[in-house]
């Protein structure tokens, strides 16, 4: 509003201007007073995005928790109180904390301290990668903080205090360029919101189902999801397993990193899940209620699926999004659909629930946007070879399902390449994940990515705890599914070797495009690596070649074919 008036206020004083002075031959002086009104008005508007970006903390009565001192009980094991962190022997970190939100958000900071600054370290450097410029760095904080000037006001208040908590424990003085400790956290909370609603960079791609009554062995619910969320290898190097017993609401676990409240992946003590799913979203206005304290609260509040329903009608977010809601009371499981708009809840009429990154619902499935989506993603296609999967299993168990989200191949087993974002696993994931609500039982894959053995927790053990004594392992090792075989093959050294390769096309190095090639062969993009890299060379006719071998493969998008063929024509035009 200021801004609009600011703006009106300058127009009016031009024609003011030019009408009392229509006769002013001097043509120098009005651009004088144009220039002086234009410095005005600039100076104006950097003072109310700088005054609307700042945003303050809340308030807290009681600021004790801060004294409180951690006690290291062994390597990688540290306790306040009943609270604890550790790093277990299957990679995974271990984090519960309990108490009321400011006291355990200071809690979780000073456990996981180290972890807190490594992630915003790696955080800060990828975002430095994309824009090296300190000036423009500057520019983006400006420009965030006006977009999400009325994130806080969307906020739920626990929330806030909580992450006011874990604040205290971000690096002191280190990014102050960005923003202040709370303000840095609060905004990291809706960073994938922001990368994904401004640009459509769809960090999150991700794969889940369900299963229950005759299509599950047992008749019992079981959920498995890949969150394919991908923002460098180092960003997923610290998974953190984070039970919680908050003051109020529900016991909990989610899936998370460090200074990381949302939820991505996780269940309560009632045998609710959640876990979401991305959707195309149209440019937003600015910022309201991240996706992941959606289905944060979601999580600490909701019993059944009609409790969930309700707590995400309240809340308004500003991109698209499915939430999978698995339910122990009620035996089955749902997708709630959420626009900034609107809302629906897609409940297949069957057994079983797929969803990868397009809305069904009878309402939003129709929008002009999530038409889009199917025709020119790999929403449609993923979603096709998980029915396939789950089809060709027959009745459903926990090993089954591990054994889809490893599942690397095309439609009707075809070899699409190792990396195809139209795979279940897209050898991306942060992780991989199953839930058996009725049991309490989840298992979490380890690195490298959902490649990694599976450990199991059981939610009532560990809540039935009081305190760690001692420095030992909580999966139950009984439940261990081994690691996927892959990691063995020649197939997954060549793998490896095309990504190091990838990295160094990214990098404008050097490579040999036969050994480019001869790593991932199936796959459209080495054949769109190697023409980029030959096109740069001004190596034409051989660019274009590799463009015309990519388009025989399968390629993931639309977008990613319209390039491919943008580039063909470049290739006879150099």
């Amino acid at each position: 509003m200021t801004c609009c008036f600011l703006i009106f206020a300058f127009l009016l004083l031009i024609f003011n201007f030019f009408s009392l002075k229509r006769g002013l031959k001097k043509l120098g002086r009005v651009l004088l007073w144009i220039t002086g009104i234009l410095l005005l008005l600039i100076l104006a508007l950097i003072i109310y995005v700088v005054s609307v970006s700042h945003i303050d903390p809340p308030e807290i009565a009681d600021k004790s928790a801060l004294q409180l001192q951690r006690t290291q009980l062994d390597t990688a094991c540290y306790t306040i109180g009943n609270n604890w962190f550790r790093k277990s022997n299957s990679g995974l970190y271990e984090l519960y904390v309990e108490g009321a939100p400011f006291e355990r958000g200071v809690i979780y900071g000073k456990l996981t301290e180290e972890l807190v600054q490594r992630q915003e370290d790696i955080f800060v450097d990828q975002i430095r990668e994309m824009i090296p410029s300190r000036f423009y760095l500057h520019f983006l904080k400006y420009f965030v903080g006006w977009f999400n000037r009325h994130l806080a006001d969307n906020i739920a208040e626990e929330n806030k205090e909580e992450i006011y908590g874990i604040s205290f424990a971000a690096a002191k003085g280190r990014y102050d360029f960005i923003g202040s400790n709370y303000e840095r956290i609060l905004n990291y909370h809706a960073a994938h919101d922001i990368g994904h609603a401004l640009q459509n960079m769809m960090l999150v791609g991700c794969t889940s189902f369900a299963t229950w009554a005759d299509r599950s062995a047992d008749s019992s619910l079981i959920i498995g999801r890949n969150f394919d969320f991908y923002v460098g290898d180092k960003f997923a190097e610290d998974k953190i397993v984070a039970f919680y017993r908050p003051d109020k609401g529900h016991r909990f676990m989610m899936v998370t990193w460090a200074a990381f409240t949302g939820v991505v992946s996780g269940m309560n003590e009632k045998g609710l899940t959640v876990t979401i799913n991305a959707d195309k979203s149209e440019i937003p206005t600015g910022s309201a209620t991240p996706v992941s304290l959606v289905a944060r609260e979601i999580l600490q509040y909701a019993g059944n699926i009609q409790e969930a329903w309700i707590i995400a009608q309240r809340r308004k977010m500003f991109v698209s999004e499915s939430f999978l809601i698995g339910s122990a009371a009620d035996n089955r499981a749902a997708i709630i659909e959420k626009t900034p708009e609107g809302m629906d809840m897609y409940d297949p009429q069957r057994h079983f629930i797929t969803c990868t990154n397009h809305f069904q619902g009878d309402t939003l499935g129709r929008l002009p946007s999530n038409l889009e989506q199917v025709k020119e993603s790999a929403s449609a296609y993923r979603y096709e070879r998980l029915s396939e999967l789950l089809q060709q299993n027959g009745p459903n168990t926990v090993q089954k399902t591990v054994r889809i989200l490893r599942d690397r191949y095309g439609l009707h087993g075809r070899n699409i390449g190792m990396g195809n974002e139209k795979a279940v696993n897209q050898l991306i994931a942060h992780h991989g994940i199953v839930f058996e609500p009725a049991r309490r039982l989840v298992w979490i894959s380890t690195a490298p990515w959902q490649l990694g053995k599976f450990v199991a927790y059981d939610l009532n053990k560990i809540f039935s705890m009081h305190g760690l004594q001692e420095n030992r392992e909580l999966y139950d090792s009984a439940l261990t599914i081994p690691a996927d075989t892959f990691l063995l093959t020649k197939e997954y050294r060549s793998f490896m070797t095309f990504r190091h390769l990838k990295e160094q096309v990214k990098k404008g190095k050097e490579v040999n495009l036969q050994e480019l090639i001869a790593s991932n062969p199936e796959f459209y993009h080495t054949y769109v690596l190697a023409g980029d890299y030959a096109f740069r060379h001004k190596r034409y006719q051989e660019a274009k070649q590799y463009y015309q071998t990519a388009l025989t493969k399968e390629i993931a998008t639309k977008q990613e074919e319209m390039h491919i063929r943008r580039q063909l024509e470049k290739c006879d035009q150099p």
